[in-house]
């Protein structure tokens, strides 16, 4: 038996008022579900009788909603209840990496590196806090006021942010990182200039030849797109071990095993780090390991596998530039809690990483490849850090786009005899200091 629906004052007129009337349908759904009967159907018997209740709830007169907008309030109610509700719309829009909800009235979107102001809204501060639980308990996970922060990823492969009152002062605050299923190639990559070929090319060399690799860069600046573009030149004959403190890596190769740290529970118990999965990993006979993003501790375990048979292993981190990525990885050796002086942590970055790569978002939004970098040695008491490519930024046009180059600097990496050795042998002209050539139609090889 359905109830009786409170007349609004009037139609409504905004998105606001819309969401206002969809919460009130959506709470008179739960009062006249049998749940007994609901219980008996399967997944799509449910969901068809969910919809013919919706719209039988629409159709009533004292909800006075106009004829032609009922099949929306039908979706917007079904999207209530089983996907993303009003952030819908959003998350199927592929050009949007991340939705950021500040508060009922405040919705933006990061669409090609810009953010936007969108007209989604929610009908009020208990209806985006009742939104956030739900998704939020579909991960296995709690936000209350004794847990108001709460990280959680999403059945999507989405990472999820919230932060609630008492600590989020104008309201709950949410942030979705978006998961990509379409992975950026190489040629997508020189396609947008966020590299040269010639700078693909050596990457491309580089991890073919089982040399060490880290990614550097901010948030957002695109370092596991670049470490998904490398991984697909792992020869599919290694075992490769993936490590990752939410998973979006998306190797191909046949033989890989990803694993994914485990946070604690409500009670604050059965936490499985990074560092405790790294330790794990080198007992599984990894021809490779790769770090979706060092943050702590587990960087010393990972510089050991580098160090001790694991070459052409991989890791991200954040970093405003090269030099400051090889400050915070010395820093993270000092939060593993192993006493190790400075002058031998330094040499042993030195001798367990080659190839340095920093990647920015630019203020235009565009992502670029700023630097390649050989980490020759440490010698005196400092890195001995050369740039390889480089990209110069001269200003914005009047397109809105960063107006730069890409350029070869002219030094000749000392791993070449390596790579040599390893059957990769990369031409000298591709060092000779210039411009690096644009080629939108570049295949990777």
């Amino acid at each position: 038996m359905v109830s009786q629906i409170e007349r609004p004052r009037s139609a409504p007129a905004g998105r606001q008022e819309f969401q206002q009337l969809k919460t009130q349908l959506h709470r008179q759904m739960v009062d006249s579900i049998d749940i007994s009967k609901a219980g008996q159907l399967d997944a799509e018997e449910l969901r068809q009788h969910l919809r013919a209740l919706a719209a039988h709830l629409c159709s009533l007169e004292p909800v006075s909603l106009p004829h032609g907008e009922r099949e929306g309030m039908v979706q917007e109610i079904m999207d209530e209840i089983f996907a993303f509700g009003p952030l819908q719309p959003l998350m199927n829009d592929p050009m949007v990496s991340d939705v950021l909800v500040n508060g009922y009235k405040n919705v933006y979107v990061e669409r090609d590196g810009h953010l936007q102001s969108t007209d989604v809204k929610f009908a009020n501060d208990d209806h985006l806090l009742r939104f956030i639980q739900r998704l939020v308990g579909r991960a296995g996970r709690r936000i209350d006021e004794v847990s108001p922060m709460v990280d959680a990823k999403l059945a999507d492969g989405s990472r999820l942010n919230a932060v609630i009152p008492p600590l989020a002062l104008r309201g709950p605050t949410l942030s979705i990182r978006r998961f990509k299923t379409k992975v950026l190639l190489f040629e997508d990559m020189v396609r947008t200039e966020s590299l040269a070929p010639d700078m693909a090319d050596f990457l491309i060399a580089a991890v073919r030849a089982r040399l060490n690799i880290v990614l550097s860069g901010g948030t957002g600046a695109g370092k596991t797109t670049m470490l998904n573009n490398l991984s697909r030149f792992i020869p599919t004959s290694e075992r490769v071990v993936t490590i990752e403190q939410t998973a979006e890596l998306q190797l191909q190769q046949p033989d890989v095993v990803s694993l994914e740290m485990r946070p604690p529970n409500i009670e604050g118990k059965g936490e499985i780090s990074q560092r405790d999965l790294l330790r794990n990993s080198l007992r599984m006979r990894p021809d490779r390991i790769i770090v979706g993003e060092a943050r702590g501790g587990e960087v010393l375990e990972m510089l050991q596998a580098m160090n001790t048979g694991h070459d052409g292993s991989m890791s991200t981190l954040h970093a405003n530039d090269t030099r400051d990525a090889l400050h915070r990885l010395e820093m993270m050796i000092a939060l593993s809690e192993v006493d190790l002086p400075i002058a031998i942590a330094k040499q042993y970055i030195a001798s367990a990483i080659q190839i340095f790569v920093h990647i920015t978002r630019l203020g235009t939004g565009e992502r670029k490849v700023i630097r390649v970098s050989e980490l020759v040695g440490y010698r005196d008491g400092a890195y001995v850090l050369e740039d390889i490519f480089s990209y110069r930024m001269l200003g914005v046009g009047s397109d809105g786009k960063a107006a730069g180059a890409f350029y070869a600097t002219g030094y000749r990496p000392v791993i070449l005899g390596r790579m040599a050795a390893a059957g990769q042998n990369v031409p000298d002209e591709l060092f000779e200091p210039r411009e690096l050539e644009l080629r939108p139609e570049y295949s990777a090889e």
